[in-house]
């Protein structure tokens, strides 16, 4: 039964909440009949315009100094009304001047909500005005009978109860119309209202994305220091410590001679641990932020990976400037992480990583420039981001400063990965 009954009261419910005794048609017609004395300014301006004799410039002058009151009266008739808050448009220059007062009309914001007073205004008020004669001749229709009860019977024509009847059936449909109209305007207000009297979506978004950019660039900084606050804390703190425990154990093996054999072989084995953690150490201080990127470069970087690598490695790097520190970051780690694969599945007996700046794509006009390393082996191929071969890893490092990579790995090789970074981070 509950199911068989909510169909019914559903649509009762949504009739009782659309018809004309509703606040939903109350508050439309009454948004729509706001416009008429919002609009009276402009609407005298333009009617004293055209009707003057001679060229009249006082009104126009009135609606260009009447603009900010009435971008103001507007926004507030939106949001006590129809609960619609119109953002505000920043307007440049900072405090009132005359020059502030120049560069705002000269603005594109300024002539968009002018073009809402003079355009739209005037449509919503004539708009507004139908809704208002839509309900007064709807009211006065459907009570025709009463008016006609009014008069003396010898006025009345031999027709007068079928013409009453056909009153009274247009009246009925005017004031169930009236609310929709009204819902009707009001909405191509706000779409209007929301363009014109508001900011500019595209510059508002453009200006976002600005934001959002200077953001990530703090985000990087922060972790780029963060990383080397680590690789500072690490190389100063836990790698003398165990630099000292391996000197202590060293000394201890050379000074006790006289110590059991099985004394001997645990001095000996925790001494050669000892060593190989200080080489992780390294290795984990060199990948987080190395020292010889921050103080030569990265030609003295790629130097030292690439010299760390277990096959020949023919670098060239042709870098009259050096990009930013985080570009700097994220190309070392680039080959470092792309030599570790062939190093791992490439099976290559040679390879070639090359850097240089290129001209972005628009060319040198374009003001902006590109880091490009282009790393080659001659391995088996087949390298396909999916198998977790730790190219995921290289995109996501890459996408992180806006960068590209491009992956060309057939079967058979050769593998060329082709890195570009923007220099200007």
């Amino acid at each position: 039964m509950a199911i068989r009954g909510g169909a019914p009261r559903h649509a009762y419910t949504w009739i009782t909440a659309h018809a004309p005794w509703s606040a939903w048609a109350w508050r439309n017609t009454t948004f729509t009949a706001a416009a008429i004395p919002a609009a009276l300014p402009v609407l005298l301006g333009l009617t004293a315009t055209v009707t003057a004799p001679g060229p009249g410039r006082l009104p126009p002058l009135l609606v260009l100094l009447l603009g900010p009151l009435l971008t103001r009266l507007q926004r507030s008739r939106f949001r006590t009304l129809l609960g619609l808050d119109v953002p505000r448009a920043e307007r440049e220059g900072g405090r009132f001047s005359p020059l502030a007062a120049a560069r705002w009309l000269r603005s594109e914001a300024a002539w968009r909500q002018y073009g809402y007073h003079l355009l739209v205004s005037p449509l919503a008020a004539v708009a507004g005005a139908l809704v208002v004669l839509a309900w007064a001749f709807g009211a006065a229709a459907t009570c025709v009978y009463g008016w006609i009860w009014i008069l003396p019977t010898d006025t009345r024509t031999p027709a007068w109860s079928t013409d009453c009847d056909a009153v009274t059936v247009g009246g009925v449909l005017l004031l169930l119309l009236a609310p929709w109209l009204a819902a009707l305007i009001a909405r191509l207000d706000s779409v209007a209202a929301a363009s014109l009297l508001g900011p500019n979506r595209a510059r508002e978004l453009e200006r976002r994305v600005e934001d959002l950019a200077e953001s990530r660039a703090g985000v990087l900084d922060a972790a780029d220091l963060e990383r080397r606050r680590i690789e500072r804390d690490l190389h100063d703190g836990a790698q003398q410590r165990l630099v000292a425990l391996a000197m202590n154990l060293g000394i201890a093996r050379a000074t006790l001679t006289d110590l059991p054999a099985e004394a001997k072989a645990v001095i000996d084995e925790a001494h050669r641990g000892a060593k190989e953690a200080i080489e992780e150490l390294n290795n984990l201080v060199r990948g987080l932020h190395p020292a010889v990127l921050e103080d030569r470069g990265l030609d003295a970087a790629l130097s030292g990976i690439a010299a760390r690598a277990p096959f020949p490695v023919e670098l060239t790097v042709d870098i009259a400037q050096r990009p930013g520190a985080t570009v700097e970051a994220v190309a070392y780690f680039v080959v470092s992480e792309t030599l570790a694969n062939v190093a791992k599945h490439a099976r290559a007996a040679h390879c070639r990583v090359h850097a240089e700046r290129v001209p972005a794509a628009g060319g040198p006009a374009h003001g902006e420039e590109l880091l490009r390393i282009t790393v080659t082996d001659d391995g088996v191929g087949g390298a396909d981001p999916a198998r977790g071969t730790g190219l995921v890893g290289l995109r996501k490092r890459v996408g992180s400063v806006d960068g590209t990579i491009m992956i060309e790995s057939p079967l058979g090789g050769p593998t060329v990965i082709t890195v570009e970074l923007p220099c200007g981070l």
